[in-house]
């Protein structure tokens, strides 16, 4: 990350943060009061093969103690009738200005994986996770609402599990590796992902 974007990162997510500070409060008093406590969701995401730190995201769910893997359908009964709403306008994002301001990620930038993604996939996220990761990225946009589509037929965690590890990941990654724009990072990643998408 060049110091002008990380300049760019920092102004622009204080600047959010006043302005976005009374509709934070009234998010998570409506979150307190409707759903009861907690009202942050936080997970750890990396932001290299070995570098976790915690994303914050309002929540959206019903709390469980174990609450691994990508979300699909499988996990649809949980989320509150808030959580939707959130999840709509996209306000349950807003904490995630800490995590820019923090320097965990950018505004623009590969989603940050999960820690089991990036450890059964070192080769790909090696290459995805040299661009510092963002609130939003070019996969974001252009594959977030067909993942939603596949991943929302998913009954059960096991085939959240292998659509989204065989369709979905390779997907993401060559899109994030079009925005990094290194024709040779590309050519190696598109190599690493006919590997794994032939063992799918």
């Amino acid at each position: 990350m060049t110091p002008s974007k990380r300049l760019m990162d920092i102004v622009l997510a204080l600047l959010l943060l006043v302005l976005l500070a009374p509709v934070a409060l009234i998010v998570a008093m409506f979150i307190l009061l409707r759903d009861g406590g907690p009202v942050f969701y936080v997970s750890e995401r990396m932001r290299s093969l070995d570098q976790g730190f915690d994303l914050w995201k309002f929540r959206t769910m019903d709390a469980v103690e174990n609450d691994g893997g990508a979300s699909g359908g499988h996990k649809s009964s949980r989320i509150t009738s808030t959580g939707r709403i959130l999840r709509r306008t996209r306000l349950d994002e807003v904490p995630q200005l800490w995590n820019i301001l923090c320097g965990d990620i950018s505004f623009v930038g590969p989603r940050p994986p999960l820690r089991q993604y990036v450890e059964q996939f070192p080769e790909l996220y090696g290459q995805v996770l040299q661009a510092r990761p963002g609130v939003t990225g070019l996969a974001t946009l252009a594959y977030h609402r067909t993942e939603e589509k596949l991943l929302a037929h998913c009954k059960t965690a096991k085939e959240n599990e292998s659509v989204y590890v065989g369709r979905c990941i390779p997907q993401k990654a060559r899109i994030d590796m079009i925005y990094q724009g290194d024709l040779l990072k590309v050519r190696k990643l598109l190599q690493i992902i006919r590997v794994y998408e032939s063992l799918f």
